[in-house]
């Protein structure tokens, strides 16, 4: 199998390059716009949308640019319509939200995979570049696989959570509510001044790594990274509290990562395209900018989840003005203090 991506004595990048584009495309390009769409029975604007929505730019009226396996996708999505499961600006916005997500995992795993061939074999960046090709040409299917299976799994835990709230097992998401959290890196804008670019993104996908580590470890899920921060959730305030206590211990014991501040609200939360957005998200952030280092800030309507859970201490703080939400009373979260004679 390696030698089919480019082992062989004289190998062309470019040879290398078409065939795994074949490979993952599903065939030959082979099919103009304008044929396509007469083969799957839709208009040429209709179509456009959908390859917009995806992501991509659009294509000239004779540039043969489309595979058998576009064209198979393209009657999956108007079969979807059809059938009435999805309407047309659904079927976009499902799209739009695949292309965008998939356009980023890809960016991370080609990157992650070339930063890891130059540190690990000591490779040029333009060597790392053609080894990278070599060995998704090489280990595709597997790679496939383990996308399928992620996808299928992530699915398994999103019906099953529906499935609470039909039952009427879950209040709280029946009505939207969510506790959100945002954790925060201290003195991330010296840091990064000071940095080399190769060392400030090992510093942020140590932060990452050790993020996601401790919100699914507790059971809450990572909405996103971006860069110095990291934007997560939980269905309930206990867990959302277990993980902000988790963040600021973990960033405090590591010997790389500075102290992060986190900050949680609990309240309504729309979600769209993977995000979540509303009133409760940008309290959390304006409560992470209040928090001190190392330390956890959250909202009276947290804090009063959190009233009887065991082993948590919570101290309101003096009433603060808040730019867009007026006076607020943050509430310091911690670890309540072992009792005398227990073990520590």
């Amino acid at each position: 199998m390696a030698q089919e991506w480019g082992d062989e004595e004289g190998w062309e990048p470019e040879d290398v390059a078409a065939r795994l584009e074949k490979r993952l495309l599903g065939g030959e390009r082979v099919y103009t716009r304008d044929r396509i769409c007469e083969l799957a029975g839709v208009s040429v604007e209709q179509a456009r949308r959908y390859w917009r929505a995806m992501g991509f730019p659009d294509v000239g009226d004779d540039t043969v640019a489309f595979t058998e396996a576009d064209l198979e996708a393209l009657r999956r999505l108007l079969a979807l319509e059809g059938e009435g499961v999805l309407d047309h600006e659904f079927a976009l916005s499902i799209t739009r939200a695949l292309g965008h997500t998939q356009a980023r995992l890809v960016e991370w795993q080609v990157q992650a995979l070339l930063e890891d061939l130059m540190e690990r074999r000591w490779l040029r960046p333009r060597d790392a570049s053609l080894t990278a090709v070599a060995l998704a040409g090489e280990h595709l299917d597997d790679w496939e696989h383990l996308l399928v299976y992620a996808w299928r799994r992530q699915l398994a835990a999103v019906t099953g959570r529906a499935l609470l709230v039909s039952q009427g097992r879950d209040d709280a998401a029946q009505e939207g509510w969510r506790t959100v959290g945002f954790a925060d890196l201290v003195s991330y804008t010296r840091l990064s001044q000071r940095m080399d670019e190769r060392a400030l993104g090992r510093l942020v996908s140590r932060f990452e790594r050790l993020s996601h580590d401790t919100v699914a470890g507790r059971g809450g899920r990572v909405v996103k990274t971006i860069g110095d921060e990291v934007l997560f959730v939980a269905d309930r305030a206990e867990d959302a509290a277990a993980i902000a206590l988790d963040l600021a211990e973990t960033m405090a014991r590591d010997p790389v990562l500075p102290d992060v501040r986190v900050g949680l609200a609990t309240g309504g939360v729309v979600s769209r395209l993977g995000d979540v957005f509303g009133r409760t998200v940008n309290l959390a952030s304006r409560l992470t900018a209040l928090a001190q280092p190392g330390t956890v800030l959250c909202d009276r309507a947290t804090a009063a989840q959190l009233a009887d859970a065991p082993g948590l201490e919570l101290d309101r703080e003096r009433v603060r003005a808040v730019r867009g939400w007026g006076l607020v009373e943050p509430v310091v979260l911690r670890r309540a203090a072992p009792a005398d004679g227990a073990p520590g």
